[in-house]
């Protein structure tokens, strides 16, 4: 398994996944302009030639955010995407961010629990946040400047 920044090549590999993976998928274009944007960072999760897990952060200031963290459905469970969150998060600090926020459905308790296990913390919940209704629980991790997270 190779870890690394996407290049603008598997954009329509990550629309692809983004798609088998969630209701209100990016589409190829989003995901193209934010491919171009300098405040964002980047991880392919690729085996074997084909991207099977990719993740994304917009870091601005002290503040970043994960944008998406997804894993093609037969490769899950097997760490693919703690070390994604990881990776962002290194990247996050390398630029100056002191908090890294998500947003992920209530109803999505693996992605809770990953999340809880790296650090992250409940701070509250959008409302019908998704095309659907569902609401959003915001979680929130400190991080710390030295490399070592809080």
């Amino acid at each position: 398994m190779v870890f690394r920044e996407w290049t603008y090549e598997d954009i329509y590999a990550i629309a692809e996944l983004e798609k088998q993976c969630f209701r209100d998928a990016w589409t190829y274009g989003m995901l193209a302009d934010s491919f171009f944007s300098e405040n964002v960072a980047t991880i392919a999760a690729e085996e074997g030639g084909k991207v099977v897990g990719y993740g994304f952060i917009v870091a601005a200031g002290e503040d970043a955010d994960v944008a998406n963290i997804a894993v093609d459905a037969q490769f899950r469970r097997k760490g693919i995407a703690q070390k994604i969150l990881a990776a962002l998060e290194k990247e996050a600090i390398r630029r100056g961010a002191k908090r890294l926020f998500l947003e992920v459905r209530v109803s999505n308790a693996a992605a809770m629990a990953l999340y809880l296990k790296c650090g992250f913390v409940g701070k509250y919940v959008r409302p019908r946040y998704y095309s659907d209704r569902e609401d959003a629980l915001v979680m929130e991790k400190r991080l710390n400047t030295q490399g070592q997270n809080a």
